[in-house]
C-alpha cells in the first residue's frame, strides 16, 4: 500500500473530521504504511494530505476548525459528517467553492495519447451531436470514444490476400466507456453495464476510469469473466496506464454499428475515414491515412505537453 493509499484508506474508515496526526496514529496502528527511518513521518503525512488540495483531487476535502488548524474528511463521506462543532455550513460552501477539478472530456486526450502509443487511432463521439440528444436514454447507445486499429502487413500480395479473404480481419474496433472515479460497487456495476450496453457493436469494450478503488478489484475480475467487458486504469501520465482486465473480442454488430450512423454524425465520419483508408490503393494509403490521423483526437507529442494540460485541467499528477 502506497502513503497516498494509505491516507485515502485511513480517512474512509475514519469516517468523520480528523487531523494528519490522528490519520498519522491510524496507519501506524493498522499498520498501512511503514514510514521506515523517517524522522517526521506525521508532517509527511501532512505534507500528502496538502497534496490532495493543491492538485485538485476532490477526494479529500478539508475545512478550518475553531482554532484556526485543517481538519480533512473523505468528500463521499461529507453527507455523514457532523461540522456543527467545526465550523459553520457557511465555511463549508467557501472552502468547496474554491476547490478546481477536472471534468470527464478532459480525459479524452490522455486516452487518445495512450491509445495512439499502442496504434490504435480514437475518436470522441460526442452525444450531443446525436439526433434526439435530449433523449437520456441516449448515453446508453453510444461509447464516450471508439478506437481502430489495423493490421499492418508488411507484403502487398499478403494485404490483398488478406482483404479479399475477409477485410474485417483487416482491422479492429473497440468502444471505450470513461469515468472520473468509481469509489463503490454501485458506481462499477452502473459504469460497467453501460459500458456492456454501448459497446455490443464493437469488437472490443473497455471500461477506462481515472480513479478505482482497489476494493473493488475481486468484482472487476467477476464481471470481466461473465461479460467480457475490459477494464482500463487511466493514469496523469497516459503511457503508464493499464489494462487491467483484457476484453474479450466478438464479431461486429453491422445492425447497431448502422443504427450509430444514422443516429451520431462523429460516429459516422470515424466509420467513413476508416472504410476510406482500407479500400485506398496502395499508392494512396499514406495520404489516407494522414487524412484518418488529422480527423481523430489530438494526442500529446512529449511529456511537457502532458504535464503542462494537467495542471490546466486540474488533473492530480502522481510525483
Amino acid at each position: 500500500m502506497t502513503i497516498k493509499e494509505a491516507v485515502l484508506k485511513s480517512l474512509e474508515e475514519i469516517n468523520g473530521l480528523t487531523n494528519y496526526n490522528e490519520i498519522y496514529a491510524y496507519i501506524v496502528k493498522n499498520n498501512f504504511y511503514d514510514f521506515g527511518k523517517s524522522k517526521t513521518p506525521a508532517l509527511t503525512i501532512s505534507g500528502q494530505l496538502t497534496s490532495f488540495i493543491q492538485k485538485g483531487d476532490n477526494r479529500v476535502k478539508r475545512i478550518k476548525n475553531s482554532k484556526g488548524s485543517y481538519s480533512y474528511y473523505l468528500a463521499k463521506n461529507e453527507s455523514n459528517i457532523n461540522f456543527e462543532n467545526n465550523t459553520t455550513q457557511t465555511e463549508i460552501k467557501k472552502n468547496t467553492s474554491k476547490e478546481k477539478t477536472f471534468g470527464e472530456r478532459d480525459l479524452h486526450k490522455l486516452l487518445s495519447s495512450y491509445l495512439k502509443n499502442t496504434g490504435i487511432y480514437s475518436k470522441t463521439i460526442f452525444h450531443e451531436h446525436s439526433k434526439n440528444s435530449k433523449d437520456s436514454h441516449q448515453k446508453w447507445i453510444h461509447p464516450d470514444m471508439v478506437g481502430i486499429k489495423f493490421l499492418h502487413l508488411k507484403t502487398k500480395t499478403s494485404q490483398t490476400f488478406l482483404k479479399s479473404v475477409n477485410r474485417a480481419d483487416t482491422f479492429k474496433i473497440t468502444s471505450y466507456e470513461l469515468k472520473k472515479e468509481i469509489n463503490t460497487d454501485y458506481e462499477l456495476k452502473k459504469s460497467f453495464f453501460q459500458t456492456v450496453s454501448n459497446s455490443s457493436w464493437a469488437n472490443y469494450g473497455y471500461l477506462v476510469a481515472f480513479e478505482i478503488s482497489d476494493s473493488l478489484d475481486e468484482e472487476m475480475e467477476r464481471l470481466n469473466q461473465s461479460f467480457g467487458i475490459g477494464i482500463i486504469e487511466l493514469k496523469p501520465n497516459p503511457y503508464e496506464s493499464k489494462i487491467l482486465y483484457q476484453s474479450k473480442y466478438k464479431e461486429l454488430d453491422f445492425k447497431t454499428l448502422d443504427k450509430l450512423c444514422k443516429i451520431n454524425k462523429d460516429f459516422e465520419m470515424f466509420i467513413e475515414q476508416t472504410e476510406k483508408l482500407l479500400t485506398a490503393s496502395e499508392r494512396y494509403v499514406p495520404s489516407t491515412e494522414k487524412e484518418l490521423d488529422e480527423f481523430c483526437d489530438d494526442y500529446f507529442e512529449n511529456d511537457t505537453e502532458i504535464e503542462n494540460y494537467c495542471k490546466d485541467k486540474n488533473i492530480p499528477i502522481e510525483e
